[in-house]
């Protein structure tokens, strides 16, 4: 382990996403963002629907979008437990675009027989997909 890097282990219910040594790490908490160096004091916290953010050990910048969780901060070691997880890189840009602009109509109409948090809640999802792909989101 480098002077300056922690662990940082990203798992979701299907897979082991990451597990590589960072410089910080970023992560959208139910509270507000809130970040972590080397020698982090222990941390237990709920994620939200959001972009997580971490620097490798040479210094590139990678963003992974998540749909909740928790984080755990112990000894130099940042576990993320996410419902859902994915790489910036890998997302399909134009079924994220798709998915906004169908969580947008839903949530524009006055019907019954919609539901409003869940249509709120993929409209979150697909807007933290894009930011993690580098889109610009309005």
């Amino acid at each position: 382990m480098a002077d300056n890097t922690f662990m940082l282990e990203i798992v979701t219910p299907e897979e082991i996403l990451y597990k590589e040594e960072v410089q910080f790490m970023v992560a959208p908490a139910t509270e507000g963002e809130f970040g972590v160096l080397r020698n982090h004091a222990p941390l237990v916290a709920a994620l939200k629907i959001g972009v997580l953010r971490y620097k490798d050990p040479v210094g590139d910048e990678y963003r992974i979008a998540i749909s909740g969780g928790f984080v755990e901060v112990v000894d130099n070691v940042a576990r993320v437990l996410a419902e859902t997880a994915e790489h910036g890189q890998n997302i399909d840009i134009l079924r994220a675009k798709a998915s906004k602009e169908r969580a947008e109509r839903r949530l524009s109409q006055r019907d019954d027989n919609i539901n409003y948090s869940r249509a709120k809640m993929s409209l979150q999802r697909s807007l933290a997909r894009l930011k993690a792909a580098g889109e610009k989101v309005d």
